[in-house]
């Protein structure tokens, strides 16, 4: 049965959309890959074309999904026909990896063979491969920079900012332990 098209599509041409998904933190890099694949392949099997893939590495969540705080970014960008869409995020809604998905149309009436390919003969091989985070670094050194001031004197109060401006009790002064002598009383004051 034919896919019916609205008459708003412009002949051979195509509409182009973003998508980006996250992945569990988790995730190995074959089973990225394979997300990858299976992306890859509703795409062009459905007459779509692949622009441009990126692996943004593993993030920071702004607030909890799916009870993870993390998760691996992957970015495409695609020119697709009526249904592609669709079928990939149902694809990723069935997926157990991707935590959250989201898909923006960029733009309409793209012609399939004038809008050039972004990609070279490793960038699937390269957004499979998910590296490191800042923390997961740290933690494999043994957290050995744990600290980056450099006063190591154990003082409490910091003369960096005036515990003043924060609502805090300011710093307790030092007893002077010397005392100016006064002039002795016998010599004259100087006038001024």
């Amino acid at each position: 049965m034919a896919k019916l098209l609205s008459l708003k599509n412009t002949p051979n041409t195509a509409r182009e959309y973003e998508t980006i998904y996250i992945l569990r933190p988790n995730t190995p890099n074959e089973s990225v890959a394979e997300v990858n694949n299976r992306i890859k392949a509703i795409i062009e099997t459905m007459g779509g074309k692949v622009i441009k893939v990126d692996n943004w590495g593993k993030r920071r969540l702004a607030y909890e999904v799916a009870k993870e705080r993390k998760g691996i970014y992957l970015y495409w960008l695609y020119l697709a026909l009526p249904g592609i869409v669709e079928e990939a995020e149902r694809n990723l809604r069935m997926l157990d990896s991707v935590i959250r998905y989201l898909t923006v149309k960029v733009d309409e009436n793209i012609d399939l063979g004038a809008r050039p390919t972004e990609l070279d003969e490793g960038a699937y091989e390269k957004a499979a491969q998910t590296a490191a985070d800042e923390e997961d670094l740290f933690l494999s050194r043994g957290g050995d920079d744990l600290s980056s001031s450099d006063d190591d004197d154990g003082d409490v109060y910091s003369d960096d900012y005036p515990a003043e401006d924060f609502g805090g009790k300011p710093k307790p002064k030092a007893e002077a332990a010397t005392v100016e002598p006064e002039a002795p009383a016998d010599e004259p004051k100087e006038k001024e």
